[in-house]
């Protein structure tokens, strides 16, 4: 028999989670990727809930423990650097702001892909550019490589995935939540610490400060807008704008500011993805592509995570109009419930107001205090992301494999 082809779009974590778990199927992969090489930069990412079963399921918990960033907790400070707030991290799967797992986003995709090389074709520096499904597969034309046909295309691209526009045309899929996110990584110091640091400044602004397990520091600068379109800017342009935002901001602001001209910068406009379906035809979506929920969720690793291993295992039972509308049927409570954002935000750690901000603060030294933590967790409550809130389905034969074994069973290299 023909082994079936699925081309994914996407090599970040739910391109590669979707590739390791239909190798052990025995289907052919591949996944392009329009980077020239796997990114290893990112921030910070939360592996919880279903995410991390998933994550035991596929055998690779203690390397993500490995590769922790180390981060201890979550402290809201003041201006002066001043404590407001202190939250330790998680103890259980789901708990805390910051997870029990942390790991920069880039270490995470590169132990997912290590464990599928072998298996896997990946095609970096190209990308889709037109998609001509029919009865009998998907015509794959790419900007560089030939045109090339397979079985089924899966697209696990971001937010504002291009091909998904290839697909569904008809549909603006993105959910904009006024609100600009800059990331950057700048150098340690003696003074900083192994905790989230975050200080909201007012006017609807925030700094953060988070360590890493490669002795810098990942930084961030975000700020409430309505303004659309800032994103697409250049680098100077957007330089200009976030010192000019933060320019009497205190704390870490000035440290963070003066990095600009050095360190990389990602700047993203904040927003979720909302899709009337996931699928049309042989193609399907995963990941952010399907149903981003942003940043302030905690929840878009674990999404990815859990509906890779989903649509992986109903491939495997079922044909595949079957299986992506039984993927969706699964998956989509639990994307609804991600993307249920807690009241106010992200407005409520980012007030405008001087009344807005004090009286933020006064909550978070409610809820941080020993008395709140007597009275069952207060804290853990209100930072607790619904991690948990799927039956994560168990399928047979969905043991994790070692590299290389579908090649020896099919004898395909």
């Amino acid at each position: 028999m023909r082994t079936p082809t699925v081309l994914i779009s996407g090599a970040g974590i739910a391109g590669p989670a979707l590739a390791y778990w239909l190798n052990a199927q025995g289907r052919q992969t591949t996944v392009v990727e329009r980077f020239d090489e796997l990114r290893e930069d990112g921030q910070n990412i939360d592996v919880r809930g279903a995410g991390r079963e998933v994550a035991r399921r596929m055998g690779i918990e203690d390397a993500i423990r490995a590769a922790s960033t180390g981060e201890t907790g979550t402290e809201f400070v003041d201006a002066t650097g001043a404590p407001l707030a202190r939250f330790a991290a998680g103890t259980s799967d789901s708990d805390g702001a910051t997870a029990e797992l942390e790991i920069l986003r880039g270490q995470l995709s590169r132990i997912i892909i290590d464990r599928t090389r072998e298996d896997t074709e990946y095609l970096f520096g190209d990308r889709i550019v037109a998609l001509d499904d029919t009865e009998d597969g998907v015509t794959v034309t790419f900007a560089h490589g030939p045109t090339r046909t397979f079985d089924l295309v899966v697209l696990a691209e971001g937010l504002r995935s291009r091909t998904r526009s290839l697909v569904f045309p008809e549909i603006d899929a993105v959910r904009e939540l006024d609100f600009y996110i800059a990331y950057l990584t700048i150098p340690r110091t003696g003074d900083d610490t192994d905790l989230w640091r975050w200080h909201s400044a007012g006017r609807g602004r925030s700094v953060t400060l988070r360590p890493d397990n490669l002795g810098t520091i990942r930084a961030t600068l975000a700020f409430l807008s309505d303004v659309r379109g800032l994103d697409a800017l250049d680098h100077r342009a957007l330089v200009t704008i976030l010192r000019r935002t933060f320019a009497d901001v205190g704390w870490e602001a000035p440290r963070v500011l003066a990095a600009l001209d050095d360190a990389p910068l990602y700047f993203d406009a904040v927003g979720q993805a909302r899709m009337p379906s996931w699928s049309k035809g042989r193609v399907a979506l995963i990941g952010d592509a399907a149903h981003c929920s942003s940043p302030l969720s905690g929840m878009s690793t674990s999404l990815a995570l859990t509906g890779a291993y989903i649509l992986a295992g109903e491939l495997a039972a079922h044909p595949h109009r079957t299986a992506f509308a039984r993927y969706e049927t699964l998956m989509r409570p639990y994307v609804d419930q991600a993307q249920k954002l807690p009241p106010g935000t992200p407005r409520i750690l980012n007030p405008r107001s001087r009344a807005g901000l004090a009286t933020m603060n006064t909550a978070l030294r409610i809820v941080g205090s020993p008395a709140a933590a007597r009275l069952g967790g207060l804290a853990s409550k209100w930072f607790t992301p619904p991690a948990d809130a799927i039956d994560l389905p168990t399928y047979p034969g969905r043991a994790c494999y070692k590299p290389g074994e579908r090649s020896r069973r099919t004898g395909r290299r």
